[in-house]
């Protein structure tokens, strides 16, 4: 690499390799742009809706001699890297319904504005008033060149509504600023790789690639040919599956919230995966260090058919306590939901992490979170929060018990695993007792 080069974009045009390649070179150690040089650290949020079963979510001891229970036993692998925090509830209360408020208010910690969206039995409420704290610890990762990546942050989801209210969207890039995200992974795929409009215009984005890839390879150590190599392996397969799925007509059918919906989505374990895919080669990549994962949307229909469920999950989590066939099919909704949660941490652990040491999860912590602690009370207390990996400096491999403290520390305990020591995120009044202690 030239010592005059110090961005990608001079790279290219000092070499003269089209800007197509551009993906494949955003996180090759040996080219040395300034965002390669130091560790790394990522953050994956995962949303999943309508709270969770008590009595088989929680563990019933403190500390890290802690057993797993059913919902959580998928990360039985990850026990060691896994912190599951009870005792911390959404505080935040205004306008809107518990179910708009959880996951409106969930990365933001703060009030929604007043608004024409009607809402259960509660007042209508509009978008959120303040960002994120995906979109805060994106800002302050892109205000600096060492930290700076192609895209900042991406926003994953599956079978996500089409439709924009407060129900479905947690993202905001600030006050009245939703950001929708992205379900469909072969849009995903070509917003990462791709030169295609639509599906119809399936076409290899390597086919023009070739001889600038024999050229970039030659520039490079062995370790970061093998790291092209691997990208584009993943691009061709991820082509392929993409064509058997459009040849299928396999894109799926978007649930609806109310009750008796049309359609079926068995497509959904399918989606995950590709989403998985697709997110945890983005990381590889270097073209964002912080991501969402949203499943479905608050107040949630997913019929999980592949379980042998027939029902919506969000009118199951209505059902009494006493209804224990339907304790049990919840359950059942929420493991498989962690399993998905596994599957990306165990992806994460085997992909090595590039120029560094460990693997790709020593460097990435994976927060779970949902809008309700419970379905059925439709409570803001006890909201589940399940940590997953590692690169924040948190003592991982324990459960955690807390006095009902406000999200709010948590979402600044993010902030300040990243350095970005601010004193306040969302409504100052429940971060006066600062970050969490983890």
């Amino acid at each position: 690499m030239s010592p005059f080069a110090t961005t990608r974009r001079e790279f290219l045009q000092q070499t003269g390799i089209g800007m197509a390649a551009l993906p494949f070179l955003a996180n090759l150690p040996s080219l040395g742009f300034p965002n390669s040089g130091q560790p790394k650290q990522r953050l994956i949020v995962v949303f999943t809706p309508n709270g969770v079963v008590p009595k088989t979510f929680w563990p019933q001891t403190e500390g890290g001699d802690f057993e797993l229970p059913p919902i959580l036993d998928p990360l039985k692998p990850f026990q060691r890297q896994t912190l599951v925090l009870k005792g911390i509830g959404d505080k935040i209360r205004g306008d809107g319904d518990n179910h708009m408020r959880g996951i409106g208010c969930l990365l933001t910690g703060i009030e929604l504005f007043p608004g024409n969206i009607q809402g259960g039995s509660h007042t209508p409420a509009g978008w959120s008033s303040g960002i994120s704290i995906d979109q805060e610890i994106k800002r302050f990762l892109q205000s600096n060149e060492a930290t700076r990546t192609r895209f900042g942050s991406l926003e994953f989801g599956v079978l996500v509504p089409n439709k924009s209210d407060t129900w479905t969207r947690m993202v905001y890039s600030g006050p009245n600023q939703p950001v929708a995200p992205i379900d469909d992974p072969y849009q995903m795929f070509h917003k990462l790789y791709g030169q295609a409009k639509n599906r119809e215009l399936v076409g290899s984005v390597l086919d023009d690639l070739t001889a600038d890839l024999e050229r970039l390879a030659k520039r490079v150590s062995r370790d970061d040919r093998q790291l092209i190599e691997q990208n584009a392996q993943f691009v061709r397969e991820m082509e392929r599956e993409l064509e058997r799925s459009a040849k299928a007509d396999t894109v799926h059918a978007v649930p609806e919230l109310e009750p008796g919906i049309e359609g079926k989505n068995d497509q959904m374990p399918t989606l995950t995966q590709m989403q998985i895919e697709l997110l945890v080669n983005s990381f590889l990549n270097d073209f964002a260090r912080v991501a969402t994962l949203q499943f479905t949307n608050s107040v949630g229909q997913a019929r999980m058919t592949w379980l042998g469920i027939d029902e919506g999950h969000h009118g199951l989590s209505h059902e009494p306590d006493q209804n224990e066939s339907a304790q049990e099919k919840l359950t059942k909704i929420n493991r498989w939901y962690c399993e998905q949660i596994a599957q990306l941490a165990k992806r994460l652990a085997e992909t090595p992490e590039p120029g560094g040491e460990g693997s790709l999860l020593d460097h990435t912590l994976i927060v779970w979170g949902n809008e309700l602690g419970k379905g059925n009370s439709h409570t803001l207390s006890d909201i589940p929060f399940v940590l997953v990996g590692g690169g924040l400096g948190f003592q991982m491999g324990r459960s955690l018990r807390f006095d009902n403290q406000p999200h709010n520390r948590l979402l600044l305990s993010l902030a300040h695993g990243f350095g970005h020591t601010i004193e306040t995120f969302g409504n100052p009044d429940y971060c006066q007792r600062g970050p969490l202690s983890l």
